[in-house]
């Protein structure tokens, strides 16, 4: 029989590729520069695969999700419209008959893709299954398409330099977007299976697939074959049919679970209701949850799994080679090859690839569930034992754009130093001396940009290590004493007062009643509220399991929003699944398409129609607008929603009022923040309100403050919160002069980047910024190594990603704050001369160093607080006491 070829088939031997037959079609093994260097190339660049071979199916029309929800693993319905998701088509039995992807570029129609080798009979399988679905279109669309693979660290940028209309898919994986290539349309995915961290998937018309590849392969892309694509999977040890899936060395069906991706590919929901192999996989997973638990009371369901062995010794393992634990066999290998790596040079977010590379020796192997990492296994071979150990992982992808080969031996503990220790006298003096010139460095040589961190005043620092420090003061309201603090430590009279004396003071300040300052760090007050809330809603049933809160709209994490209110940040515990996406129950405000850092208002009122929040989040930690804080307490009282609006001031607390934003006269229920940003306070956090005893939701309030103590603090760092009250004094008696030239300076510092020729991010027609914050573009993945530059020479930024970019590593911003150096006397023809300094360090990549300490001079006194000649003295005195 005549093998089947893709369109692409031409190109392939035009370059020279080693054709062979792979599951029915002539596919290219390798190009002539060789499997290893078009592995390298991969890693290090980006590469282009032709998948066109793989099985596409359309599924569309009323029955269409019905049908995907009963013959595949995953729960399609947690798809929205531009997202995609790993599945895996199962028997009756929990055995996979294959693993595939399903995409969901339509509102009308899904596209699943599956192995070229398995495509008949799963499409079979599929007309087999449909009868049950009348209302359903099946369609085979392999030989009318294209399908494309461009993976590695440039992908991302040789895309964007094709694309006439549309955008990249959001920087998360598994997102989906359509767009024009020179032109031709086509769909982009955030997928792949080569492990990278910047990797897509395009699906092309067969019209326009040969003009894609050449426009592709015109971007200098090494072109790949199945060798590499087979070592690249390996090390990024995902699972392959016919090794991970299928049968194993001994011809017995391998159970779903026994693949760790399993977990991600196998959903319960109560959506999917019955589906093909149902029980048996709630059988393994029973099992697979025991199992990671390290009880292997239900091993009978799940005998072996699967997991990732390093060679140690000289040699390559391949598949079928069997596996020993004290001369036992307790498995096969399902995967085994040498794969090359590039070597690293430095350290850290500052690391990168060398000019080297190497190999090194990996497999994946299926062996019994009761090993566990660490373990030295020996595999036969032919008649040689090699020896291995089991490994957590090959490779890691979680600093993009780059994935990271990881050694065996970088996995063990470091050695213990042989060097005798110091003596105890040596190392005091040594951490003095070295506080002595860090302090010099940051307070008197360095100009301080990071928006998240401030300087208090001389007097703040020192009621800080006065006597409180150290003490302790627990008290919480007793009802029987009419909600009078009971404390339960004496000698605290002293500390009460000034727990009094600060609520008041930060009330006055936000203009509200309530205000709980026992929290000792913004995210800490965060957690407080989601705990009060949780408490709240199920203060009617105090026997049932709590219920968490049902649904949240906040800001993305990518668009800016704090960690502290995100799912994997404090909200993990507090916030309920959602039944149709099995995901977190959260919801991201949309935001406007030619402006990311502002909040699309005409979308967010059908969202919150629909969802019907429980709690919606403002605040973020990338912030250079005011939240619309009022037009959002309009819409849930219009639609009568129980709703809590939580505002987290963290950034911008210290500009709350007319210049900037009233939160409680906009309509919100609760603030959090930190006091140590804007606000020029110890590093502390608050949680304000403004509940009258007869409100109703005066409970609420209470709830928070039992939350906050015993909830989530003892001691509660009472000599912080002693400087603290002395920077509301402050606050509060210079907070116009203060807050206007801190506004001032930041659209004047914007403005000077920008006319410089820095990409400023907002609207440059008004201002670029309306808080303390400049968000200053300087290339993609470029933001550490120049925020480091500058650093050098005495500017200290942060580099940030924004919302176009995939995480830290892949920054390609800086966020500067203009309010500490405020504080320190600067102005705007100040930022204006700081901006050419950016210029010589950013364009000339010159050394500042010396200009920068000079210009630094010139701001050593801080301004917008109390002298020591003002206060009689006192802080001498205090100082003295303290000596």
């Amino acid at each position: 029989m005549d093998l089947l070829k893709t369109f692409f088939n031409e190109k392939h031997r035009g370059l020279g590729a080693k054709m062979v037959d792979f599951g029915g079609w002539e596919m290219p093994v390798n190009y002539p520069a060789g499997v290893l260097q078009e592995h390298l190339a991969t890693r290090r660049n980006a590469g282009l695969f032709d998948v066109s071979h793989m099985g596409r199916f359309a599924i569309s029309g009323p029955d269409a999700l019905p049908f995907l929800q009963y013959v595949l693993t995953n729960n399609g319905a947690a798809l929205n419209v531009g997202e995609s998701q790993y599945t895996i088509i199962s028997d009756s039995d929990g055995h996979a008959l294959d693993d595939a992807y399903l995409y969901r570029f339509d509102e009308d129609r899904y596209i699943l893709v599956v192995n070229a080798s398995n495509r008949e009979k799963d499409w079979d399988h599929f007309l087999e299954q449909s009868g049950n679905f009348p209302d359903l279109s099946l369609t085979d669309r392999t030989f009318e398409s294209a399908m494309l693979s461009l993976q590695g660290p440039k992908a991302k940028e040789i895309l964007s330099d094709l694309i006439t209309s549309g955008h990249l898919p959001i920087p998360a994986r598994n997102s989906l977007s359509s767009v024009c290539l020179k032109e031709i349309p086509v769909n982009l995915a955030r997928t792949g299976y080569t492990g990278e961290p910047i990797g897509f998937e395009l699906f092309i018309e067969q019209t326009d697939a040969l003009e894609v590849w050449d426009m592709l392969l015109a971007k200098g892309v090494q072109p790949v074959g199945l060798g590499a694509r087979d070592t690249l999977r390996l090390e990024a040890c995902l699972p392959l049919y016919g090794h991970e899936f299928g049968v194993d060395a001994e011809n017995h069906p391998i159970p779903i679970f026994a693949c760790p991706l399993a977990k991600f590919a196998v959903s319960f929901s109560k959506e999917k209701k019955d589906f093909i192999g149902r029980d048996s996989l709630l059988e393994q997973f029973s099992a697979f949850k025991k199992i990671v638990a390290f009880d292997y009371s239900k091993k009978s369901a799940l005998p072996r799994i699967i997991l990732p062995l390093a060679i140690t010794d000289k040699g390559i393992a391949r598949a079928g080679d069997e596996v020993y634990k004290n001369n036992k066999l307790i498995g096969h290998v399902t995967s085994g090859t040498s794969v090359p790596y590039w070597k690293v040079t430095g350290e850290g977010i500052a690391s990168g690839y060398s000019e080297e590379n190497d190999r090194r020796s990996i497999c994946l192997v299926l062996i019994d569930s009761d090993t566990s990492r660490g373990e030295e296994l020996e595999i036969k071979v032919r008649k040689k034992f090699l020896k291995s150990v089991v490994v957590p992982y090959h490779m890691r992808t979680d600093a993009p754009p780059h994935s990271r080969a990881v050694l065996w031996n970088q996995l063990s503990l470091p050695e213990k130093s042989d060097n005798k220790e110091q003596e105890t006298i040596k190392k005091l003096t040594s951490l003095i001396d070295k506080t002595i010139a860090n302090t010099r460095w940051r307070q008197q040589q360095c100009i301080n940009l990071i928006p998240s961190e401030q300087s208090v005043s001389r007097i703040g620092a020192m009621l800080s290590i006065a006597d409180p420090a150290g003490r302790y003061a627990e008290h919480k309201k007793v009802k029987a004493f009419f909600d009078k603090e009971v404390f339960y430590y004496q000698g605290t009279g002293f500390i009460r007062e000034v727990e009094n004396l600060l609520a008041d003071e930060l009330s006055k300040y936000l203009h509200c009643r309530n205000v709980e300052t026992r929290l000792i760090s913004g995210q800490m007050a965060n957690t407080a509220v989601f705990s009060a809330l949780v408490d709240y809603l199920n203060r009617a049933d105090r026997k049932s399991e709590q219920r968490r809160i049902r649904k949240i709209i906040n800001n993305h994490i990518l668009n800016g929003g704090h960690l502290s209110a995100q799912p994997m940040g404090a909200l993990r515990d507090f916030v309920a699944r959602d039944p149709r996406t099995d995901r977190p129950a959260v919801v991201n405000f949309p935001v406007l398409k030619n402006n990311p850092y502002k909040i699309d208002i005409a979308a967010l009122k059908d969202i919150i129609e629909i969802h019907r929040p429980e709690l919606i989040i403002f605040g973020k930690s990338m912030t250079i607008y005011p939240e619309p804080v009022a037009q959002v307490r309009e819409m849930v009282d219009a639609l009568e929603i129980p709703c809590v609006i939580m505002y987290d001031m963290a950034h911008v607390l210290g500009l709350a009022g007319p210049h900037f934003q009233q939160p409680f006269q906009e309509g919100a229920d609760l603030v959090t923040g930190s006091t140590h940003k804007t606000f020029f306070g110890t590093q502390r956090g608050i949680v304000a309100g403004n509940f009258e005893e007869h409100d109703p939701q005066y409970a609420f309030w209470e709830t928070i403050e039992r939350r906050t103590f015993p909830g989530s603090v003892s001691n509660h760092h009472l000599g912080t919160m002693l400087g603290l009250l002395a920077a509301a004094y402050e606050m509060n008696h210079f907070k116009d002069e203060y807050q206007q030239q801190v506004l001032s300076n930041a659209k004047a510092f914007a403005r000077a980047l920008s006319d410089a020729g820095f990409s400023v991010a907002g609207d440059p027609e008004d201002s670029f910024t309306h808080t303390h914050q400049v968000i200053v573009h300087v290339g993609y993945t470029k933001g550490p190594e120049i925020a480091t530059r500058l650093e050098k020479n005495n500017i200290i930024v942060n580099y940030q990603a924004t919302p176009e970019e995939e995480g830290f590593t892949a920054s390609g911003a800086l966020r500067i704050g203009v309010s500490e150096m405020t504080r320190f006397g600067m102005k705007e023809t100040d930022f204006q001369e700081l901006a050419q300094l950016f210029v010589d360090v950013i364009r000339h990549n010159n050394t500042v160093k010396t200009e920068v300490a000079q210009f630094r001079q010139k701001f050593l006194e801080m301004q917008f607080c109390f002298k020591n000649d003002e206060l009689d003295g006192l802080t001498e005195q205090l100082s003295q006491l303290m000596g």
